[in-house]
């Protein structure tokens, strides 16, 4: 018997549906700067592009051999900075289209049911993007196969600007390196939207990668960066208190230290306001009006990590994680609230460990914090090992969801999940005052 969320979710489908595909009018918007289709310029080409940078095979077989040679590239790394060239944001600066109202037949691929965009889809090119723009920061014409290998150590923050992306106008996809330690590049990208005669702003994005020996064990130096100008000195004050706060953010996360004085408070708040007061008992719990026990707000999902979701280094892409997580997120928020929601923010997406091919992996969304008619939702993803028996965590992602309606309050119960629920709520507070 379905539960009386799903059912509730199932009788507002239909009415969702009619006001995303039938209460605004999609115009086409085909914009005259992708009416020649540049191949140059398409985002079917930038995995394209990525695999001839690092000399990698379309052929999962051949693929595996050219993995292996790039071990001979281990020579070309720099022995330190020092021995980069300097860089500037413009040498990395890069634009790439997706014609959603161009070419129709790319729709397919990014169309949902209820005629929207999939924003997994835009994840998977954001990812893509990144690790290109930061090749073109690091590119050595002298070299036919760069022996760098970048990956995605962290997606920072996305921004929505818009809620609803039409999947019948081109979109723009834009972005360069803002920032850049010793083995780490800071990417900012933009992404608009054709409409109406002109670009409309979708979300901002900002991705860390880092660099790592074709082997992808250790650390490996990148150029250093140039800023020109006020405007791109900014930019890269910018990148160094992103820096400074992730420190600070790792320094005071509750894995670590305890709750503040404030945050104390809160969760005994809750404690009080659950306990039964016609027994005199710590462990008698009554869950409040309009309210749902964090324990009942779970969604779990398996992925069998096949050869077709492989990145150029031969482990599972981080766009088709970002992806799955995301898709298993929004399910819970939808059923969690009753109607489909909207994505508000992206935060904190922590890549700990990369995911192998043939892995099974595991992805557990929570509902972990609500506030309103907003939802903070938190996905964990593990590879399993049937063999050992063993778990490992590989990533931990943030989503902040925007509900057309007021939302049940969510409710932990053990110490484990007040943990859960103060932490969400730091996400939330600073996708909502950053």
């Amino acid at each position: 018997m379905l539960s009386p969320r799903f059912l509730l979710l199932r009788s507002t489908a239909s009415l969702t549906s009619r006001s995303f595909s039938g209460g605004a009018v999609l115009k086409q918007g085909k914009a005259p700067d992708m009416a020649d289709g540049n191949p140059l310029l398409h985002v079917s080409n930038v995995r394209n592009r990525l695999r001839e940078i690092v000399g990698a095979s379309t052929n999962w077989s051949d693929h595996q051999q050219a993995m292996s040679e790039r071990l001979s590239l281990s020579d070309m790394l720099a022995k330190s900075q020092d021995d980069l060239p300097l860089k500037r944001m413009k040498d990395s600066r890069l634009e790439v289209h997706l014609p959603l109202g161009s070419e129709p037949q790319l729709r397919e691929k990014y169309l949902t049911f209820h005629n929207t965009v999939r924003f997994g889809r835009i994840l998977e090119d954001l990812d893509s993007l990144a690790v290109l723009i930061s090749y073109s920061h690091t590119y050595n014409p002298a070299l036919k196969k760069t022996p760098l290998s970048i990956v995605t150590a962290l997606v920072d923050k996305i921004d929505m600007k818009q809620h609803i992306i039409y999947p019948d106008c081109d979109i723009k996809f834009s972005g360069h390196v803002t920032w850049v330690g010793k083995t780490s590049i800071e990417a900012k990208m933009h992404m608009s939207q054709y409409q109406n005669g002109a670009y409309s702003p979708i979300l901002d994005a900002t991705f860390v990668m880092v660099a790592r020996d074709p082997e992808n064990k250790r650390a490996a130096y990148v150029n250093p960066l140039k800023p020109e100008g006020p405007d791109e000195e900014k930019l890269f004050q910018e990148g160094e208190a992103n820096k400074v706060r992730r420190v600070e953010l790792s320094t005071a996360s509750l894995l670590k230290v305890a709750p503040t004085d404030e945050e104390r408070k809160i969760v005994h708040g809750l404690f009080l306001n659950t306990l039964d007061t016609k027994t005199v008992s710590f462990r008698s719990r009554l869950l409040p009006p309009n309210s749902v026990w964090m324990e009942d707000a779970k969604l779990k999902g398996l992925e069998i990590c096949h050869p077709q979701e492989r990145n150029i280094f031969n482990r599972i892409f981080g766009g088709f994680l970002m992806r799955k997580a995301y898709e298993l997120g929004w399910a819970n928020a939808c059923s969690f609230g009753g109607c489909r929601p909207s994505l508000m923010a992206v935060d904190d997406i922590l890549f700990q460990k990369p995911v192998e091919i043939g892995s099974l992996l595991l992805l557990s969304s929570q509902v972990c914090y609500t506030q309103g008619n907003h939802i903070q939702v938190r996905v964990h993803s593990e590879v399993f090992d049937p063999l050992t028996r063993q778990h490992n965590t590989t990533n931990v992602f943030h989503f902040t969801f925007i509900s057309d309606r007021e939302v049940p309050n969510i409710i932990p119960m053990t110490y484990g999940e007040s943990m859960l629920y103060l932490d969400g709520k730091r996400h939330f507070n600073q996708t909502v005052d950053p």
